[in-house]
């Protein structure tokens, strides 16, 4: 009769297990990122959201981004009607005339003098564009973005900051250089002999004004929201629509301008 024998264990049982718990035994050494409640979006709100993928039919940051920057540029192809109008009023009533009691054609346009302080309001407004650029590129930063969701503070937040209150106060300065040209224009001489250029230019500084002030509390908000927002890509997506709102407003105005000389 055969004896009986028991079978050993499997010595390769014990090192198939330590495989598969290495991954959990040494957090980050390669393959997937560790299972670690890391603070996501570079800020930590604590949602404790980790390196899973994200589940289908969730939005990316990348196409957050996309379809902030999409509806921007819809509204603001929609906003340069805005812009369009008193321009093209301005162009035609360069040919506005009227027949005197002499049967005489008399031109009811009287090109007006354009203040001087516009051509530096101008140069102000583009350098906020660049001011604006760089603090839109200084949250983008790649090694700043990374030490962010590494925990490693908000280095983004102390580089865009400086050049978020630049551009504020090169808003601020544009604006009051506006009002001085208005009111240059309203005691010149000539404003009663060239009334209708002179109030389409008053409706053209306004509206672009107006517009200039909406970017500056868009700025505002800006400025609060990197201390307030917790993700990054929130703060991403607060301060480069901000930025192509403020890059579209000198656009308009630089068009405007150009109007404007090529006129008087």
């Amino acid at each position: 009769m055969p004896a009986s024998t028991s079978h050993p264990a499997n010595p390769t049982t014990t090192p198939v297990k330590e495989v598969e718990r290495a991954p959990e035994k040494n957090l980050g050494n390669g393959g997937r990122p560790p299972h670690v409640p890391w603070k996501t979006g570079g800020g930590g709100d604590g949602d404790g959201e980790n390196w899973q993928e994200q589940p289908a039919g969730s939005r990316g940051p990348r196409e957050r981004l996309g379809r902030a920057r999409q509806g921007l540029f819809s509204a603001l192809a929609g906003d340069a009607f805005f812009f369009l109008v008193p321009a093209v009023l301005w162009m035609m009533g360069q040919g506005a005339k009227h027949i005197d009691v002499h049967n005489n054609y008399v031109n009811n346009w009287h090109p007006m003098h354009l203040p001087h302080v516009l051509w530096l309001t101008t140069g102000i407004l583009i350098l906020s564009s660049v001011s604006m650029e760089m603090a839109r590129r200084h949250m983008f930063r790649e090694t700043d973005v990374m030490e962010e969701w590494l925990g490693l503070g908000r280095p983004a937040v102390k580089r865009t900051l400086p050049w978020l209150l630049v551009t504020l106060l090169l808003g601020i300065t544009f604006l009051a250089g506006q009002w001085t040209a208005w009111m240059q224009v309203t005691h010149s001489r000539s404003f009663k002999d060239s009334a209708l250029s002179h109030n389409l230019f008053g409706v053209i500084a306004l509206l672009h004004g107006l517009h200039v002030i909406a970017g500056l509390l868009a700025l505002l908000v800006a400025v609060a929201a990197i201390f307030r927002l917790a993700r990054v890509e929130s703060r991403q997506i607060l301060v480069d629509c901000t930025a192509w709102y403020w890059h579209a407003m000198g656009f308009f105005w630089l068009c405007l301008f150009g109007m404007l000389l090529a006129t008087q």
